[in-house]
């Protein structure tokens, strides 16, 4: 991806947790341009919490994973149809203390909850669809940097994001280092694997094999892929938990009253369908393609020398927090970055019964390493 100083502006919403808008408007000699597809008009929405101090120097980005959004705090409402996935760790007196800190939480470049995603208008009022470019982890960076230069903030006291804004936050640290002070990184590795690749490849799979799925131009059909997405939603979320967890949780029990032997389901089916059925209504599946191919090629050594060369040139501190229970982001790509990170403190370990998904949960765990390393 290619960006100049591009002019853009940025509208408040009218109380902390509101929807804000950066527009990017670029003309023939200013062109955001993503795999040889020029995109004509971005627009980002983020969420701030706190108040910038005098010296711009209290900037904190908080990036989300895969189907998160700008709603990292605040209640359920005005358009957020749940609670702020890191509610419990934004706010006054919390490990993102807002009383210290000006928090920044954009939605990502691909997404489909108000930044320029697939289902967003071209210049001609028709969603891009299947036209929209291939992206990259690099070129969402490359866009929150624009969004960075219209706020005014040279640089982040930190950033902090777990799996795919972990992935955001190393590349930050890469590719703009001079603009990071600390990082705190959660649950990601400096790669995806052959096997997040073939999990998030299934996925995908699953989604375009939807006979609504339109080849991804289905806005103008009437229908969606519900089915497909939904299943994608199941895979993932096998991979975001722990077998453990299910067995305790489900076991082999029927669902209610049904009978699995006569065509009823099991009580972990019944699971597995509810987080797909709330998948669909707040998740645009080609942005769930689109963010999980950009996923996929998660490679910070890219171009850069290799893994090891990547990460020896990050001058920002970091904090690596990994899971135990993690079978998606094993502890061995964490002791990877900390291993090769010249400027990370030993690696900290949260022992979870939740897996992959304890980046989310564990608030209690995480609260005390978070706050630690903002503070020091």
């Amino acid at each position: 991806m290619t960006l100049g100083s591009f002019p853009g502006t940025w509208q408040l919403g009218d109380e902390p947790g509101d929807r804000k808008f950066a527009r990017f408007n670029a003309d023939a000699s200013q062109e955001f341009t993503f795999d040889g597809t020029i995109l004509s008009d971005v627009t980002v929405v983020f969420e701030t919490w706190g108040e910038l101090n005098a010296e711009r120097s209290n900037a904190v980005l908080v990036e989300h994973a895969l189907t998160g959004d700008s709603h990292a705090a605040g209640p359920s409402g005005r358009g957020h149809p749940a609670l702020g996935w890191w509610d419990a760790l934004i706010g006054p007196g919390r490990a993102l203390d807002t009383d210290k800190y000006f928090v920044v939480c954009p939605n990502v470049l691909g997404g489909c909850q108000g930044t320029t995603g697939p289902s967003s208008p071209d210049p001609a009022g028709v969603p891009y669809g299947s036209r929209f470019p291939a992206i990259t982890i690099r070129d969402q960076v490359a866009v929150e940097v624009a969004l960075t230069d219209q706020l005014g903030i040279a640089s982040w006291h930190a950033i902090i994001g777990g799996s795919m804004g972990g992935m955001r936050a190393l590349e930050w640290c890469i590719g703009s280092r001079e603009r990071v002070q600390r990082a705190i990184v959660l649950a990601v590795g400096a790669t995806a694997s052959a096997e997040q690749i073939a999990l998030c490849s299934l996925q995908n799979r699953a989604i375009r094999a939807d006979r609504a799925f339109a080849g991804g131009d289905y806005y103008t059909t009437g229908e969606r892929p519900i089915e497909g997405l939904a299943i994608a939603r199941g895979i993932g979320h096998i991979s975001y938990r722990t077998s453990q967890e299910f067995d305790v949780r489900f076991g082999r029990e029927p669902q209610g009253d049904e009978d699995p032997l006569h065509g009823g389901r099991f009580a972990i089916e019944s699971y597995l369908e509810y987080h797909g059925t709330k998948l669909v209504n707040r998740f645009d599946a080609n942005s769930y393609v689109v963010l999980s191919d950009a996923m996929n090629t998660h490679d910070v050594g890219r171009g850069r020398g290799g893994v090891e060369n990547a990460l020896g040139s990050v001058r920002a501190a970091i904090t690596v927090i990994g899971v135990t229970s993690d079978r998606l982001y094993p502890l061995a790509q964490q002791e990877e970055l900390v291993k090769h990170l010249p400027n990370a403190d030993a690696l900290h370990v949260i022992d979870s019964f939740y897996g992959h998904d304890g980046f989310l949960l564990e608030i209690e765990k995480i609260t005390p390493i978070v706050a630690s390393a903002l503070a020091n």
